[in-house]
C-alpha cells in the first residue's frame, strides 16, 4: 500500500476514533458498542506499528505514554490561579451582590453567569498550533500554590474527555486561536469512584474518603496507566491567552467556544440577571445534586463581562467578580432502631444503623454506614440512640454523632459485634493493625460472585466466556456454590442458560477444562487470598513447590520468601486456617488442577545486598533488573538510604543519585550489574 494511502488511512481512523470518544467520554452519547470501539482502536494500533513514522503525539492510541522520569517538574502559571471567597447564606450572598453593584457603579448592567461548583481540583491545560493548523495539547498543569503549578502532562493526556488535538475547522468554528489556555476541573465520576474503592478493598487497602481526595491524589501518581484506569473526567470553564487575558468578552461566550471545541462543558449553567433568580438556580442545584453522577458542593457565580472583571479586580487572595456559594450539609435527626450486619464482596463485614425513615435532601434515609466496630465505640453508640446524619452523593448516609438532649433520650442496648460471617457461618477474623473484620471464605455466598469473576478472569484462570451475566445466571439458578463448582459444570446445565447455545456451551466447557493446566500461580492468586496479588503467588509458588507445603507452612517459614511480610503471612494463614477454605483446596485438586511447581533455584551472589534503580538502563528494563536482582537473593528498594548498597544509574538519573552522592553510597550502571549478576 502507498504510503500516502496508508497515512490517509490512519488518518481518518483516527478522526472516526476522536469522534466516538467525544460522543462518549463529552456528549455521553455512544454511537457504537465498546467492541466496535476497542476494534477501531486495535486496527489503529496495527497500522502504527507497521508505520511508525506515522505516529503523532495526538494520536488517539497515544494517550498513555512513559512515566515522568522523578516526580513532576514545577512550571509558572500565565496568570494566578486563585481561590474563590465563599459564601453559605442568602444574607451573604446578597452582601457580595451589593458590593458587585457598588463596585461597578451606579447604570451598569450585571448578567451573571450560574455553574455547579464541582468538587475535584482545578487544571490548566495549554495547547499550540501544529503544522496543519490544528491546535496540540502541549502541557497540563495544576493548581499548585496558585503561582506556579505541576507539569502532569503525562497523566492529562490519559483523561479521554481532554481532546488531545483540535483541528483548524473547529477552532473556526468555535472562533479559537491555535495558541491557546483552558481552565477547568478535573473530578472523578461516582461510578468511577465506587469501582476503585472496591478494587481497593479487594487488594486489602483502605477505601479513599471521597472523590475530590482520590482524583486528586490519582492526577499526582507517577504511573499513567493507573490513572487511564480510573476514568477521570475534565470539565473546562475559561479560555484564556498564552499570557493569561480572557479570549473572549463575556464568561458565557467562553463556555460556548469551549463546547464548540469539543471540550466537556457543564451543561447545568445559566445567563442571569436578578438576585432572585440567582437563588431559584443555588435552590434548583441543591436539589439535583445527588442525582449528578459526580460530587458538587455548591454553585459558582460569576459576573460575565470580561471588561467589568478587570474593572472589579481581585483581593488579596481571590477575585471580587465570582463567589461560591457553598451548600450546608445535608443532615437530619433519626433514631436508630438496630445495628445489622452486611458482608461486603470482599468478605469485609460493615455495620448498619437501621433507621426511623427521616428525610434528608428530598431522599428518604433509613440506612445508614456505622463503617466498623472503632467507629461505633467512638460514637459511644447504643441501639436505640438519636443520631445526627449526613447524607452525601458519593457514599451512602453515615452516622456523624449521637444526640444527647431532654428531647432525645439515650438508647439502652450495647451492640456486640458477631463472632460468624452472617452470610456463610464462617468464624470471621480481624487483623493486628486493622479496624475491619472479615470473612476469610472464598465461597461465602456474599463474596461467591466477586470470587468467581477473579478466578476467570484473565491473567488468572482465564475462563474465556465466563463473564457477569453467565455467572449471575449460574449463582441464580444454584448451579454454582463454590469455585470448585465451575469444574462440575456440564453440557445440559449450561444450556439451560438463557442465550447459551450449543456452540458457546461446548465452547465453555472447553474454556474450563484448559483452565486445569494453569500453573500453581495462578491457582493460588485465584482464590482470593487477601494480599496475594499475581507476583506474590509466583514466589510462594516458586519457593514451595507445591499447594501442600504452602498450606502447611508456618507464618514464619512464609515470610522467609522475598516480599512477605507479617501482614501477607498473617493473611495467608488465616485463609487457610479456615476449615470451608482447605475444603475448596480440596475440590479443586479432586477437579485436577495444577497443584505442583518448578522450585526456584536459589542464588546467593547478591544475598544481603540492597539496590535502588533510577534513569533509564541501555538494555534492562527496570523490571527486568529488578527480578535478576532478586532471583540473584538481593534486594530492590525504592528510595535511597545509608543501608542501601548500590545506586544502578542510567540515562535521565534523577534525584536519587544526588541522593547517592549525598550519602556516598557506591554508584554503578547496567554494565556492572550484569557482571556482578554473572
Amino acid at each position: 500500500m502507498a504510503q500516502t494511502t496508508v497515512a490517509k488511512q490512519i488518518e481518518a481512523l483516527r478522526e472516526t476514533i476522536r469522534y466516538h470518544e467525544h460522543l462518549y467520554y463529552v456528549l455521553d452519547t455512544p454511537e457504537i458498542s465498546d467492541a466496535e470501539f476497542d476494534a477501531l482502536m486495535r486496527e489503529l494500533q496495527a497500522l502504527e506499528k507497521q508505520h511508525p513514522e506515522l505516529v503523532t503525539p495526538d494520536s488517539p492510541t497515544q494517550r498513555v505514554g512513559g512515566k515522568p522520569k522523578e516526580g513532576f517538574a514545577k512550571v509558572p502559571h500565565s496568570r494566578a490561579m486563585l481561590s474563590l471567597d465563599n459564601v453559605t447564606s442568602e444574607e451573604e450572598l446578597r452582601d457580595w451582590d451589593r458590593r458587585v453593584r457598588q463596585l461597578a457603579g451606579p447604570g451598569e448592567e450585571i448578567s451573571y453567569v450560574c455553574e455547579y461548583k464541582l468538587d475535584g481540583l482545578s487544571m490548566a491545560l495549554r495547547y499550540q498550533e501544529a503544522s496543519d493548523g490544528a491546535a496540540r495539547l502541549v502541557m497540563g498543569l495544576t493548581r499548585g500554590d496558585g503561582m506556579v503549578g505541576e507539569d502532569v502532562t503525562t497523566n492529562v493526556r490519559t483523561i479521554r474527555s481532554v481532546p488531545l488535538s483540535i483541528s483548524a475547522a473547529k477552532l473556526k468554528k468555535a472562533h479559537l486561536p491555535a495558541n491557546f489556555e483552558v481552565r477547568g476541573e478535573v473530578v472523578m465520576p461516582l461510578a468511577a469512584f465506587q469501582k476503585a474503592n472496591e478494587e481497593r478493598e479487594a487488594q486489602g487497602l483502605a477505601p479513599a474518603a471521597n472523590p475530590r481526595n482520590f482524583a486528586a491524589g490519582t492526577i499526582r501518581t507517577l504511573e499513567p496507566n493507573i490513572v487511564a484506569q480510573r476514568r477521570l473526567d475534565f470539565y473546562a470553564y475559561f479560555a484564556l491567552t498564552p499570557t493569561g487575558e480572557n479570549l473572549f468578552t463575556e464568561q458565557s461566550e467562553a463556555l460556548d467556544a469551549l463546547t464548540a471545541a469539543g471540550f466537556r462543558v457543564n451543561p447545568h449553567r445559566e445567563a442571569i440577571l436578578s438576585f432572585n433568580k440567582l437563588m431559584d438556580y443555588i435552590n434548583r442545584a441543591e436539589q439535583d445534586r445527588a442525582a449528578l453522577g459526580y460530587e458538587i458542593d455548591g454553585v459558582v457565580i460569576k459576573v460575565s463581562s470580561t471588561a467589568l472583571q478587570q474593572r472589579l479586580g481581585y483581593t488579596g487572595r481571590a477575585p471580587r467578580w465570582a463567589v461560591a456559594y457553598k451548600f450546608t450539609a445535608r443532615a437530619g435527626i433519626t433514631q436508630v432502631e438496630e445495628i445489622r450486619v452486611q458482608v461486603g464482596r470482599t468478605g469485609k463485614l460493615t455495620p448498619v444503623a437501621v433507621l426511623t425513615p427521616v428525610s434528608i435532601g428530598g431522599t428518604t434515609v433509613s440506612r445508614a454506614t456505622l463503617h466498623n466496630a472503632d467507629e461505633i465505640e467512638r460514637l459511644g453508640l447504643l441501639i436505640g440512640d438519636w443520631v445526627k446524619v449526613e447524607r452525601g452523593g458519593d457514599v451512602i448516609p453515615k452516622v456523624v454523632e449521637v444526640v444527647d438532649d431532654k428531647e432525645h433520650p439515650r438508647g439502652h442496648k450495647k451492640f456486640q459485634f458477631p463472632r460468624h460471617c452472617p452470610d456463610c457461618g464462617s468464624d470471621i477474623v480481624r487483623t493486628e493493625g486493622e479496624a475491619d473484620y472479615r470473612c476469610v471464605n472464598a465461597d461465602c455466598p456474599a463474596r461467591l460472585r466477586e470470587s468467581l469473576l477473579h478466578f476467570a478472569s484473565r491473567g488468572v484462570m482465564n475462563i474465556e466466556g465466563l463473564g457477569e451475566a453467565v455467572v449471575a445466571q449460574l449463582l441464580d439458578r444454584k448451579l454454582v456454590r463454590s469455585i470448585a463448582d465451575l469444574y462440575k459444570l456440564d453440557m445440559a446445565a449450561l444450556l439451560s442458560l438463557e442465550r447459551i447455545g450449543e456452540k458457546t456451551a461446548r465452547s465453555l466447557l472447553h474454556e474450563i477444562e484448559e483452565s486445569k493446566k494453569a500453573p500453581l500461580n495462578r491457582v493460588l492468586f485465584g482464590l482470593g487470598i487477601r494480599f496475594v496479588g499475581e507476583r506474590t503467588a509466583q514466589l510462594l509458588a516458586e519457593e514451595f513447590g507445591s499447594m501442600d507445603a504452602i498450606l502447611s507452612a508456618s507464618q514464619e517459614e512464609l515470610e522467609r520468601v522475598n516480599e512477605v511480610g507479617p501482614k501477607v503471612s498473617q493473611s495467608i494463614r488465616e485463609f487457610f486456617d479456615e476449615e470451608k477454605n482447605r475444603q475448596l483446596v480440596e475440590h479443586l485438586r479432586k477437579a485436577g488442577l495444577t497443584f505442583t511447581a518448578e522450585k526456584r533455584k536459589k542464588s546467593s551472589q547478591l544475598e544481603g545486598l540492597t539496590f535502588v534503580l533510577t534513569g533509564t538502563l541501555p538494555n534492562l528494563t527496570r523490571e527486568d533488573a529488578k527480578a535478576k536482582i532478586e532471583a540473584a537473593g538481593g534486594r530492590v528498594s525504592g528510595s535511597v538510604s545509608k543501608k542501601t548498597s548500590y545506586v544502578v544509574a542510567g540515562e535521565e538519573a534523577g534525584s536519587k543519585l544526588d541522593k547517592a552522592h549525598e550519602l556516598k553510597v557506591p554508584v554503578i550502571d547496567e554494565a556492572k550489574l550484569l557482571e556482578m549478576l554473572e
